[in-house]
């Protein structure tokens, strides 16, 4: 984060409406009563997290705890934080003074399409229901190398893509035509961050890949349909997906959703032993809503799903993706791939709730909509828990829709 008091870029925790300077606060012995993590107070003057999160998963939830009693009612310290005035007014910052950035420096990004029922729907819609699902499906975490350097933190806006589309599929000879897409949508996904490298040729295990995980975030990987209707044959997903990637400023440790924890999408399939995870509670239930807001202002809550609809875990996507030897790297996104329910209202894409334009989408205020028109913003949020239980929120996961560029 940075704000207008400082344009130097550092890590930062949510605290209510507040952030926590963890630059000014460890440097001010914020971490004093925490002895081990004294040697590497330097993690916390950095712009991005990776050399924290390179620390590993016992020290980030060591971290996590020692904050927590902090703000609690009956911290144990209470002159660090509690009752020294002067130093909350200089590291607890207002969130609408504080400017996002990017939490990680990602070097590679990897998008699973881990989602059954949004795999169901979408290929039902261009291959009839009984060939929805291809042959490998439930047997691998199908997934694809995405493109990183537009990977963009919420907020920032999103051009309409041109690309190569083919208006007329029935014509022969085929031509397509370079164009502004016409079908941009949206894709409701998870994305998790990895905090332990692997070296080039060493596959992480079932059993170590959940350790190499440092948290999650949501993640909107926006699409282009017509572009990608013409492109994906025969190597997948190019242009279409590669000019914007949108994910929630805050990472949520792992450690703070392991209570949340549920079982996956029953797989009919008997797994590979290298994909068998000894743990059934694999994948987290968190409760995601997509609203639409358009040009005027008025909203819409077009998606409601739970982040349960996933058929693979991230432990089972970080394991597949090494096995063949795949070298990891800190910093690393994994996307879960869209995540959809079985009922109306509950699909993470347009084109699932549009049947590929077939059937409009009522909004609020009278407006319908099929794709994303220019202004519309699309905003993803996310819980874990309820009033009974500690609730753990993911911020807003948000982008605006700009005109095309003129050709």
């Amino acid at each position: 984060m940075a704000n207008a008091k400082s344009s130097k870029r550092r890590p930062a925790v949510a605290i209510g409406n507040h952030a926590l300077d963890l630059d000014i606060f460890s440097s001010s012995n914020g971490f004093s009563r925490l002895p081990f993590i004294q040697p590497h107070l330097a993690v916390f003057s950095q712009p991005v997290l990776n050399d924290f999160a390179a620390l590993g998963q016992n020290v980030h939830g060591q971290v996590r705890r020692y904050i927590q009693q902090l703000f609690s009612r009956d911290t144990l310290w209470p002159e660090l934080l509690k009752d020294n005035l002067e130093l909350q007014d200089r590291c607890l910052l207002p969130l609408q003074e504080v400017e996002n950035h990017l939490p990680m420096h990602i070097g590679d990004y990897t998008d699973f399409y881990a989602g059954r029922n949004h795999a169901y729907n979408v290929g039902a819609l261009f291959r009839g229901p009984e060939n929805a699902l291809q042959p490998n499906y439930t047997h691998l975490p199908v997934g694809y190398h995405g493109r990183a350097s537009s990977v963009v933190i919420s907020g920032t806006p999103i051009r309409r893509p041109c690309g190569q589309i083919l208006h007329d599929p029935a014509a022969n000879p085929k031509k397509p035509s370079l164009t502004a897409c016409k079908k941009l949508d949206i894709e409701l996904e998870l994305g998790a961050f990895v905090c332990k490298a692997s070296k080039m040729g060493d596959p992480v295990s079932i059993g170590n890949a959940k350790e190499s995980l440092f948290g999650v975030v949501l993640l909107n990987d926006w699409s282009a349909r017509d572009i990608q209707a013409w492109e994906y044959v025969p190597l997948g997903p190019f242009t279409a997906k590669n000019f914007g990637t949108t994910i929630s400023p805050w990472i949520v440790l792992t450690d703070a959703l392991e209570p949340f924890l549920v079982q996956s999408m029953e797989n009919s399939t008997e797994l590979l032993p290298y994909l068998q995870e000894k743990q059934k509670n694999n994948v987290y239930n968190i409760e995601l809503e997509v609203d639409l807001i358009n040009s005027s202002g008025v909203s819409t809550t077009v998606t409601r799903t739970t982040s349960r609809n996933l058929l693979f875990s991230f432990p089972q996507m970080l394991t597949h993706h090494s096995i063949a030897g795949c070298p990891i790297q800190i910093g690393d996104l994994l996307g879960s791939g869209t995540i959809s329910g079985a009922e109306d209202g509950s699909q993470g894409s347009l084109l699932e709730q549009c049947a590929n334009g077939k059937t409009k989408i009522r909004l609020n205020g009278g407006e319908e909509r099929i794709f994303l028109e220019d202004g519309d913003t699309v905003t993803i949020t996310g819980v874990a828990g309820s009033m009974d239980v500690d609730m753990v929120g993911f911020g807003e996961c948000t982008g605006t829709v700009l005109p095309a560029h003129e050709l």
